[in-house]
């Protein structure tokens, strides 16, 4: 504890140790004049608590009041400050000599050279303390001042690498721009030499460049699309199975309302069509897969349903890690204002289906430009 305090206050330590030597000896010596060590005592002790009680409360002063009040406080201050040294220069030296351990002269009352003297030391070290307050501040400032400029210049230090990450995105969008352009004029070309000799193999190459198209220019996950694109989209996904497949697809995709302005997360449609060719029986006799979009009354109705593949069972696991995928996405965008169910019913049908309240803007704008 004590080596703490050392090492904590180590300068005041220091300071006072070469104020009170310098005081005491050599001043002593100069005017060979010695006091009893008892008034020593008793004068430095003052001296030490007058200082450190000033600049605690002077402290609390500029901390804490307007400039309005803050010369009256301080003023105040300073007067209380060598009273109080006063009474306690006095306090002291009557408790020492009633106790009679230190022999120290002390005036029966308090006169006028008595005052004096405490009133110029009480002065003397509320000056010190008053300039130790004020160093001790502009240093606080100095430092809040250091920290500033740092954080400063590392704020523009990451402002210009954030530019420069930024220009380096430009131009990797601006390369990423080139090549889509050049694949779309191949797949153009190829759609047109092969439309005449291949037709089949000419609407694959076609729906496959819409779909291409679509994925390299749709939003952040974090917006919505237009429910009719993702319907096309859908459609391009249908038609390149069937091509795939020869035509081999008992599907039935039912739209029903007027989805025009209306909006929706992007790529939930998608990623349910995907499920059903990648885990389902698409090619059932008798149970065919249907797919119903149905938007009325501002409710949007999305229903799958398709018979399961049982020879694609050991893929159930990533079946439904698409579907918890499709549930967080739309906990996302409506929160709890929509419906998410899915299951598997007696006739080993998977069925999904989604609920939401949509209110589409198109809609309201043409009800109320009706006469």
């Amino acid at each position: 504890m004590i080596k703490t305090f050392y090492k904590k206050y180590k300068f005041h330590l220091v300071v006072w140790g070469i104020y009170i030597l310098y005081e005491v000896f050599l001043l002593g010596l100069f005017t060979n004049s010695f006091k009893q060590p008892g008034t020593y005592f008793i004068i430095y002790l003052t001296n030490i608590i007058t200082f450190y009680t000033h600049a605690f409360f002077l402290n609390k002063v500029l901390s804490n009041s307007n400039s309005t009040f803050k010369i009256i406080k301080i003023a105040a201050l300073i007067v209380l400050g060598s009273l109080t040294y006063i009474a306690l220069s006095y306090v002291l030296a009557t408790s020492f000599a009633k106790v009679g351990i230190i022999k120290v002269e002390v005036p029966t009352e308090l006169n006028k050279a008595f005052i004096l003297a405490c009133i110029y030391r009480s002065l003397y070290f509320i000056g010190f303390s008053t300039g130790y307050v004020y160093i001790i501040q502009s240093l606080k400032e100095r430092r809040k001042v250091a920290v500033l400029e740092k954080q400063n210049l590392v704020t523009q230090i990451e402002k210009q690498t954030l530019e420069n990450d930024l220009v380096q995105s430009q131009n990797n969008y601006l390369r990423s721009q080139i090549n889509p352009h050049f694949l779309f004029n191949t797949l153009n070309f190829i759609y047109n030499d092969a439309r005449k000799k291949a037709p089949m193999a000419a609407d694959a190459i076609m729906n496959l460049a819409e779909m291409m198209r679509y994925a390299l220019k749709r939003p952040e996950a974090s917006e919505m699309v237009p429910l009719s694109e993702e319907i096309e989209q859908i459609e391009h996904l249908i038609n390149l199975h069937k091509l795939r497949t020869a035509d081999n697809i008992n599907l039935d995709l039912q739209v029903t309302g007027d989805l025009f302005g209306l909006r929706f997360p992007p790529l939930i449609l998608l990623t349910l069509v995907e499920n059903i060719f990648k885990h389902g029986n698409v090619s059932h006799s008798t149970q065919p897969v249907q797919i119903k979009i149905i938007y009325e009354k501002n409710n949007l109705n999305i229903t799958t349903i398709n018979m399961v593949n049982d020879v694609a069972k050991k893929q159930v696991e990533s079946h439904h890690v698409g579907i918890e995928n499709i549930d967080k996405r739309l906990n996302n965008f409506y929160g709890e204002e929509y419906v998410f169910r899915y299951y598997k019913d007696p006739l080993n049908r998977f069925i999904t289906e989604i609920d939401v309240a949509v209110v589409n803007p198109m809609a309201k704008l043409n009800r109320q430009m009706l006469p």
